[in-house]
């Protein structure tokens, strides 16, 4: 294999796939990068039996072949030269490159030891815009559980009904939800959310469209030059659409700032209640109140103007309320709440593509 390439691409490509490489797996050959020429491009990929991510380059080849080399080492080497043509250059499994001032050789693996990269072949395929699936993973990803004792939790739900496609991800303790208009048959997949945070990382917010092609086994996302491989979750997705109330009792709708200024302010004082804080729902005073206590520190209120339909007292973790705020899009919130029991459902009054919803903290 011999070629030359820009550092630029070069760096942007390893910058894409390295970081799906393990460095902890019991196959060493995980924490390489394939490096393989296919016509006129480079191909950089790399796995770890879950994943798979790669993305061609232009390149100049002068003598088609492949290899694999350390994908950290490659990295942050080639990531530290000075913009400009790299060579490439492989002798006896060993990789030359050079650039200007910089001559060096990296150790390789043989690349018929690297796993075969995954493909879908048929299957059904759905199509979004980059800047539609940036947003809703911005404001789904984060909501997904991380503990891998309960796998489905660790997955991020994608499923059609009624011509929406619906994405949701939950750790039992919060859930968000997106809806994007769209047809798609009878989707229904359950995506990890590793893989997509993979897929976050490489869009961008534009209209290039990313197409999802998926079987019963796999979902491959292509945007641009990029493809992204992954294994779906194998289980069964809470049916939590049937927990959503159908209507509130009480509703309180006022600036998303006003809210998370006065959450953030009683979260200082709720460290030693794990977050716990109060909200108050007052029809009589139109407003909304959250207090907070810490018997070794003091107490906290706080409060701000609402339009208040209904009164209501609910004790939530204050760290999901600031971090459902940050996934609105506008500015201002609507608060839904039947019981201190019950979930506390968040929307936009303005847009009702998302909505979030918190478990109370039983006190």
């Amino acid at each position: 294999m011999k070629l030359t390439v820009t550092q630029e691409n070069l760096s942007r490509a390893l910058s894409t796939v390295s970081r799906v490489a393990s460095t902890r797996s019991s196959l060493p050959i995980l924490s390489n990068v394939l490096l393989k020429t296919e016509g006129n491009r480079l191909l950089v990929a790399a796995t770890n039996l879950d994943i798979a991510v790669s993305e061609k380059i232009g390149a100049k080849i002068s003598q088609a072949g492949s290899i694999t080399v350390p994908a950290r080492l490659m990295q942050d080497f080639v990531s530290s030269l000075p913009s400009g043509t790299l060579e490439l250059d492989m002798k006896d499994n060993k990789l030359q490159l050079s650039a200007e001032r910089f001559d060096s050789t990296i150790n390789g693996v043989a690349a018929e030891e690297f796993p075969v990269m995954p493909t879908i072949d048929g299957g059904s395929v759905a199509e979004f815009s980059a800047g539609e699936m940036k947003q809703t993973l911005q404001q789904v990803l984060f909501a997904a559980s991380s503990d891998d004792a309960r796998p489905v939790l660790t997955g991020v739900y994608m499923h059609a009904d009624k011509k929406k496609i619906f994405i949701a991800a939950t750790d039992s303790y919060r859930l968000a939800e997106k809806n994007i208009k769209k047809d798609a048959g009878d989707m229904s997949l359950l995506l990890p959310a590793q893989s997509l945070q993979e897929l976050l990382r490489a869009l961008k917010d534009d209209n290039e469209p990313v197409t999802i092609t998926y079987d019963d086994q796999q979902a491959r996302f292509k945007i641009a030059s990029v493809e992204i491989v992954t294994r779906l979750i194998d289980g069964t997705y809470p049916d939590y659409r049937k927990l959503l109330p159908a209507s509130f009792e009480t509703t309180a709708k006022l600036s998303k700032q006003s809210l998370n200024e006065i959450t953030k302010v009683s979260s200082l004082f709720a460290r030693e209640a794990a977050g716990s804080i109060t909200l108050v729902i007052d029809e009589a005073k139109k407003e909304v109140s959250i207090s907070s206590i810490a018997s070794q520190v003091g107490e906290n209120s706080a409060h701000a103007e609402a339009e208040v339909s209904g009164d209501a007292v609910i004790t939530m973790n204050s760290r999901y309320i600031l971090d459902a705020l940050q996934a609105f899009e506008g500015s201002t919130i609507q608060i839904n709440v039947n019981g201190k029991l019950d979930p506390c459902v968040l929307t936009d009054p303005e847009d009702d593509s998302y909505l979030h919803v918190i478990m109370p903290v039983k006190s």
